[in-house]
Formats: structure tokens, sequence, C-alpha cells
């Protein structure tokens, strides 16, 4: 008797109910990419349960190993479980368009945050960031190191994220934690899957033409970058947000070498770009919008609004393609119990990686004073103790932020 294959699991959620809470954190999400973590953690696994920290963990780790702004990647795998290919669409849309649309309007020449008060309130929203870090870390910490073994491997990542610079510290930590977990952790694996049953799964076939399509891209990069125009942009941006570990902030020695260098864009107008992107909310990738957008690119000359759209795109893109290539392995290999326990020891070495970034660049750049120390403890306080809801605690640290900078 022949058994029939079981249904594909149905995602539980809408893509409107994504793409909602996707642009309110769009809106609101100050802080770069560790930060932005922090706020994922806060609305999805704790106020919307859409799942647990070890499935929280899990993602994280797969897309802090993966090339690309592992923030923005994290938020589209997010949506991809909650509702499906179109609620993943909707995460990158809503969590993405806000901070584009700001740094489109800076290339064609409005100001953000300049002046005393402008600097002040960017310095309170570096404060906030330390305190939506610091209480991802407690979070995921208490449940994804919860004995010795685990807290050992914790502590290992943390070292090695410290220790060793760049993107190599953060791949080696959870390297060095799955390793650790896969001879230490076996016995004690934990059976639940990173995906529950009805999260959608990414088909193998649609897995290997999204590898095929980043390959592809990636290697055909001189040959478009002949063309000129908005073909060569697409080029440069690309092989920037494909080749890269981690956020905006290491996406912009590549960016710059292929527009600055070249000739495209001036020295100048890069920098205050740049400047204007720490200010705001969202992924910092959308750096590549405003960099689009006042683009000389020859033969054509600028490109405008068409060219901030280009760039968008592909800085985003490679990553996409990649965290789509690699779901179909990831789900078949978690199943097993070797897998299982390297997970858990992964996800441990996580919860170190973000320690280490707690304390830089989040806490080194934010903490100036005693003053915004106090501030930042206090939006600890405010968010674990009293529970209150992060675009609370962003608003406070803002106009805190001001006082703090004028007379600390």
């Amino acid at each position: 008797m022949s058994r029939e294959p079981n249904p594909t699991p149905r995602a539980s959620g809408t893509p409107l109910e994504v793409l909602a809470a996707f642009t309110r954190l769009g809106l609101t999400s100050f802080g770069g990419p560790v930060a932005h973590l922090g706020y994922f953690r806060a609305e999805f696994v704790e106020r919307r349960r859409w799942l647990d920290d070890r499935e929280y963990g899990d993602i994280v780790a797969l897309c802090q190993f993966l090339p690309g702004p592992a923030s923005s990647q994290v938020g589209f795998v997010l949506g991809l479980r909650r509702a499906g290919g179109l609620g993943a669409l909707a995460a990158f849309v809503g969590f993405t368009l806000p901070s584009a649309l700001l740094m489109v309007a800076v290339a064609f020449g409005a100001a953000l945050f300049d002046g005393p008060v402008g600097e002040g309130v960017l310095s309170g929203l570096k404060l906030v960031a330390v305190a939506i870090v610091a209480q991802a870390v407690w979070g995921m910490a208490r449940t994804l190191t919860p004995d010795r073994t685990r807290a050992a491997i914790g502590l290992a990542g943390l070292a090695l994220a410290l220790l060793v610079s760049g993107a190599f510290g953060q791949v080696g930590a959870i390297i060095v934690g799955a390793l650790a977990g896969w001879l230490f952790l076996r016995p004690d694996a934990p059976a639940a899957p990173l995906a529950p049953a009805r999260a959608p799964r990414v088909p193998r076939w649609l897995g290997l033409a999204c590898l095929v399509a980043f390959a592809g891209l990636l290697l055909g990069g001189p040959l478009l970058a002949q063309a000129g125009g908005a073909a060569a942009l697409f080029s440069v941006v690309y092989r920037a947000g494909a080749l890269v570990f981690g956020g905006g902030h290491v996406i912009l020695p590549l960016l710059q070498s292929g527009t600055v260098d070249a000739g495209w864009v001036s020295q100048p107008e890069f920098l205050a770009g740049y400047g204007a992107a720490q200010a705001v909310p969202g992924p910092l990738s959308t750096f590549a919008a405003y960099v689009g957008a006042v683009a000389h690119v020859p033969p054509g000359g600028a490109l405008g609004l068409w060219g901030a759209l280009i760039a968008l795109v592909a800085i985003f893109l490679p990553g996409f393609l990649l965290v789509l290539g690699v779901l179909p392995i990831w789900d078949a290999l978690r199943a097993r119990p070797g897998a299982q326990a390297a997970l858990a020891g992964a996800n441990a070495a996580v919860v170190g990686v973000l320690a280490a970034a707690l304390y830089d660049p989040v806490f080194t750049s934010g903490v100036t004073s005693a003053a915004g120390l106090v501030v930042a403890a206090a939006g600890f306080v405010a968010l674990t103790r009293f529970a209150a809801p992060p675009w609370v605690v962003v608003l406070g640290g803002a106009l805190l932020g001001v006082p703090v900078h004028l007379w600390g």
C-alpha cells in the first residue's frame, strides 16, 4: 500500500500581519544590526510568541554564518516562517522601506539630525540600543545557556568574537560552538526543530535555483559592469552585499571602493550619506539606496530614483538568495540528533557573539558618560522589569539623549 506524501505545511499568519509588525519595527528600530536582533526577539519571541528562543537562536546562527546583512536576513526568514513567500517579502518591505525613503530624501537634499539637538537625539538612540541588546542577551542567555556546558560555550564565543576582529571572530565562534555542541551536548540535544510543523518550507528545487542565481549574478558581475549605467551599478552593489558578513558597517569598504574610487560618488557625498544612515531606523544597508541615487555612472550620468531602487535591490538580493538556497539543506540536517546538538552549541555561541557586540560597538559607542550609563540602565530596567514596549523606550531615550548630550 503506497503512502501519500505529507501535505505542505501552511503558514499560521498573513502577509498583512507581517507587514504591519515589521513596518512598526522599521520605524522604531534604531541602533544597527545587533540592536535589530534585540528588537526582533522582543517583538516576535516575547510579545507575539511567533517562535521560541531556541528557534530564534537557530535562525540567528544561520544568518550570522552566511554573507549578507544578518538582521535583514533574520527578518526575511521570520516573515517566511510566518506567512510564506509573501510574508518574507512583507517583512523586507516593512522593515526596509522607511529607512530607504529617508536615505533617498537625504540624497535629494533633506538634512537629518543636524545641530546639537539632533546630535543629542542620536546619542539617546545609541543609549537605547544598549538597553535593547542587553535585554536580548539576557533573555537568550537564560534559555540557550541553561547549564555549565552551554554557558562555557557562550563564554568561549564571547572571547573569540572580542579577540578576533571582524567576521572571522563571529563566524569562528559559531563554528567552534557547533563543534563543541556536537561533541559534548549529544545526550541533552533538544528535540524541538527550528521550524514548527506549521511553517512553510522552501522546496529543494527552489533552493538550488536560488544558489545558482546567486553564483551566476556574482560571477557574471564583470560582464554586467562592462555594460555601464544601471547594470554596472547593480554589479558593484550586488558584489558588496554578496561578499561580506554582518551588517551595513562591514559593507562600507566595498561600496566605497566600487563607487568612490571609480569616480561615481565623491568622498564628501559618500561620508555625508553614511553619517545620515547612522541616524535612521531600520537596516543600515539602505545606505546603498543613497549611493544609487547620487551616483553618476557612465555613460548616462546620474540615475536618481531608478539608481536608488537598483542599489536597494542589489544590496539585499544576494543575502536573501543564499538564505533561500541554504534553508532546504538546513531543514534536512536539523532533524538529526547530532545536528540538533551542534545547533544547541551554536545557539550558545550566538549568545556570546551578541554579548561581544553589546560591548563593542554598542556600549563603547553609545555610553560615553555616567549620565548616559544611567539612561541605558533605566531603559534596560524598563524593558525587563516593567515590560515597557520598545517604542516607548526608544522615545524616552531620544528625549533624554538631548540633555545628556548638551550637559553630559
